[in-house]
């Protein structure tokens, strides 16, 4: 037996005692141990029952990602599964922690499982583009019914031990430790003469309507592919023989395994976790966090607040009024209300949260013991220099001052104050305790352990944090800002901003540009777009037409009226008539005869520009390695999941056919369309994002 698997004897019962910390992932050597372990269970005189336990932090947390990639080694997982249900022994699982995907699948595959209370389970497979592999979509919808089957599977969501006990995934739910709750869990089972229960031979539950729900998991997933083919897999299942049903989800398996959706996705999947390990960090200490400072009690300051107080800090919210102290007061508990309500906090946690632990005040003094203060005030740079010149006042040494500007430069800012190593910006995104991003601004005084303390302050409240750099907008309002142009483009060439929004949609991402617009507020790019007015190169074509709606007090969602109009009570706009009038008489002025487009050219232009963008600020230093800037899109911008974000779009298309496509566009738009260099110098040299990612890792 390997070293990864203990196997001790209790009279007639073996314990496998699984040892491969710290989550006891299903490497090759913990398959061939326990395939080992039953054999030798079984070969024993006397065993009546085998006992399958984890050693440490988990039963099974799933797959061993270092074997991603490579080619499976035997044992394979499926035939393990069958392997252990096959035992002529009773096979009991005894589960703590989490039990994810193969985990969960080597538990149905044993004939009861016992859970401790706080332990989770779950089959995550459709977040890898994949599913379920080894009887996952087989052995759980005979267990507990195709309907709830399917909710786990096509959601690869985590389910607490009393709800898996109540839909029947888990036969008891006992708090002890797990090797003795689950050895007299065994007893009771031998005492009472149980017999062997392999799923297996459970009947096949009965059929739903297939189609209906492929289709509607197939909306549901904004064309991600894997959950809508878990269903084809359970369908199989309910259908045909166990064995059949077995061979289909291999089938099934192996196709999703050459996918383009399951490359992006476990680009995803690694580049999630691999974000916030920067090699500038190591050995570096942040500084301490135990009081927060907010400036600025509107949306995005109350919202800050929130994911604060939610992560354990203290909250101290500065705001300019009584009147408007009492305001963010409101705000915030509106918030915390949201938490109560879905579970997260109870009662005491609330009244805690929203009394002691949160100070709200109009004077600025109330910051001397905060050890950061994050500004979420008017985006104008006079006015963030007022702030942090009271900041520099009142905060105490080592107080890291942050900015949650989302265009300004945090340069500037940090040489309004006398202590510039300790600024630096913290980029949260609306509603900021909702949305996962924060981009960590380091400007060019800013200390190391000032970073590093961004970051710290990123994982305490549960974002993805990304390292940016100083530019108009950083990484992804940069980016942002020239795929957009590419829409406005398309829009005065006679692409309708419906069209452009549906095709985007089609493509995956959760809202179209347009839609986005109202969502944020069509006043904010109005701003900017005045803002940049004077600097404006005479060749560039910026569209009139919005600006002309804003003027007459339009600003999208908020008033009702943008893109789209809205009304109250109805979810979703319908197109707003007035903009179409307003493009074509635009059209006119410019003497534009505008032209069909595909949605493949519509999602190709959009795309083109996003990449090309991201490589010059990539090539700048902006941003470090093209996973910051997937990340970036991913979290902060609603890009689809399963592409794994641009830059892993651009390879998986084939960044000559990428270069190939922006040459094509600057032939009629030279000012616009201007390759960029490290685009161009990749395909030179053969080279994709993902080898940068490697060389950046090194």
């Amino acid at each position: 037996m390997t070293d990864k698997i203990a196997y001790s004897r209790h009279d007639d019962i073996v314990v496998l005692r699984i040892e491969n910390p710290p989550v006891n992932a299903l490497s090759q050597a913990v398959r061939q141990g326990l395939a080992e372990g039953m054999d030798r269970a079984e070969a024993e005189d006397g065993v009546r029952a085998v006992m399958i336990v984890g050693e440490g932090r988990a039963f099974i947390a799933g797959a061993d990602i270092t074997e991603f990639g490579k080619p499976p080694m035997e044992p394979h997982l499926p035939n393990l599964c069958s392997r252990i249900e096959a035992s002529p022994l009773l096979v009991v699982a005894s589960m703590h922690g989490v039990s994810l995907g193969g985990g969960l699948e080597v538990a149905l595959s044993a004939h009861y499982r016992i859970a401790q209370p706080s332990a989770r389970v779950g089959l995550p497979e459709v977040h890898l583009g994949l599913i379920p592999g080894a009887g996952g979509t087989q052995r759980l919808p005979r267990l507990i019914g195709v309907e709830p089957a399917l909710d786990a599977i096509t959601t690869g969501r985590h389910i607490k031990a009393p709800q898996a006990l109540e839909m029947g995934i888990v036969d008891r739910v006992e708090e002890g430790d797990p090797q003795e709750v689950g050895l007299a869990y065994v007893r009771e089972l031998l005492d009472s003469g149980a017999e062997r229960r392999p799923i297996c031979e459970m009947p096949a539950p009965a059929p739903i309507d297939w189609d209906a729900a492929y289709e509607a998991t197939l909306k549901k997933g904004r064309g991600q592919i894997s959950p809508a083919e878990a269903v084809r897999a359970v369908q199989a299942g309910v259908e045909k023989p166990f064995e059949e049903g077995m061979k289909a989800e291999r089938r099934i398996f192996s196709e999703l395994m050459n996918t383009d959706q399951r490359q992006g996705m476990i680009h995803a999947f690694f580049s999630e976790r691999a974000v916030s390990n920067l090699p500038e960090l190591k050995g570096v200490e942040p500084r301490e966090l135990k009081a927060i400072g907010v400036i600025g009690g509107g949306t995005m300051g109350a919202g800050i607040a929130t994911a604060a107080l939610l992560s354990g800090f203290s909250v101290v919210l500065i705001e300019m009024k009584d009147e408007a102290a009492k305001a963010a007061h409101e705000r915030i508990s509106g918030n915390l209300q949201g938490a109560l309500k879905r579970g997260k906090i109870d009662q005491a946690k609330f009244d805690h949260l929203t009394g002691e632990a949160l100070t709200v005040s109009t004077d600025y003094a109330s910051l001397s013991d905060v050890d950061l203060v994050v500004e979420a005030v008017f985006e104008d740079m006079d006015v963030k220099k007022q702030v942090f010149g009271k900041l520099d006042a009142v905060c105490k040494p080592g107080c890291v001052l942050a900015s949650n500007t989302s265009y300004l430069d945090v340069n500037e800012i940090a040489a309004s104050t006398s202590r510039p190593g300790d600024v630096i910006g913290l980029h949260f995104f609306s509603p900021a305790h909702v949305m996962k991003l924060l981009e960590v601004v380091v400007a060019d005084k800013t200390a190391k352990d000032v970073v590093a303390t961004g970051f710290a302050l990123g994982k305490a409240l549960g974002k993805i944090s990304v390292r940016a750099g100083v530019c108009d907008g950083f990484i992804g309002n940069r980016i942002l800002a020239t795929y957009r142009t590419a829409a406005d483009h398309m829009v005065l060439d006679g692409a309708s901003p419906y069209k452009i929004d549906a095709a985007l949609e089609k493509f995956g991402f959760a809202m179209g540009p347009f839609a986005v617009a109202d969502l944020a507020g069509l006043d904010i790019g109005w701003a900017t777009r005045k803002r940049k007015a004077a600097t404006r190169h005479p060749e560039e074509r910026v569209p009139t037409y919005i600006d002309r709606l804003c003027e007459q007090g339009h600003f999208g969602q908020k008033t009702g009226q943008g893109y789209y109009i809205y009304e109250k009570g109805k979810r979703g706009g319908t197109p707003n008539p007035e903009i179409t009038r307003l493009i074509e008489e635009e059209q006119k002025e410019r003497g534009i005869a505008p032209r069909e487009f595909t949605d493949a050219e519509i999602v190709r232009r959009y795309m083109c520009a996003m990449v090309n963008e991201a490589a010059k600020v990539l090539e700048e230093g902006i941003a470090k390695r093209p996973l910051d800037i997937d990340m970036t899109l991913l979290f902060g911008y609603g890009f689809p999941r399963y592409w794994g974000g641009p830059m892993k779009w651009a390879d998986i298309q084939g960044l000559p056919n990428v270069l190939a496509a922006i040459e094509g566009f600057a032939e009629k738009d030279p000012w616009f369309w201007k390759p960029a260099p490290l685009l161009v110098e990749l395909v030179k040299t053969n080279r994709t994002f993902d080898d940068l990612n490697k060389e950046a890792a090194k």
